[in-house]
């Protein structure tokens, strides 16, 4: 009895140990949107939107709806500072060109 007790002690610790090491798919993150935008024909209001990363493509969320769009994912040499959003203007309308992920190397470069 004590042996199953102290084996069953040792695979939780463990799997404790290594939880969180295991890389995930992309990651998520948290992005702010200081106005009205426009991201591969959807319209997205100013507010906090959750992203997610594929291999080719970023789902966004937008409250309980999730919209994926096709981007390229691309890594750089130094990491980003904080989140910057390049945008392009096209009449009235700010298209969202790029999003650099601060605190990673990651740059999402969207068509327009």
């Amino acid at each position: 009895m004590f042996k199953k007790l102290v084996l069953a002690f040792a695979i939780l610790a463990v799997a404790l140990a290594t939880a969180g090491t295991i890389p995930s798919g992309g990651g998520s993150y948290k992005v702010t949107l200081a106005q009205p935008s426009v991201v591969n024909g959807n319209d997205l209001k100013a507010g906090e939107y959750r992203l997610t990363l594929g291999a080719e493509k970023v789902t966004i969320f937008i409250g309980k709806q999730a919209v994926e769009i096709p981007a390229k994912i691309e890594s750089v040499d130094k990491k980003f500072d904080a989140t910057v959003i390049r945008y392009t203007t096209v009449g009235s309308k700010s298209i969202i060109s790029e999003i650099r992920l601060g605190g990673t190397k990651t740059r999402l470069v969207f068509n327009p």
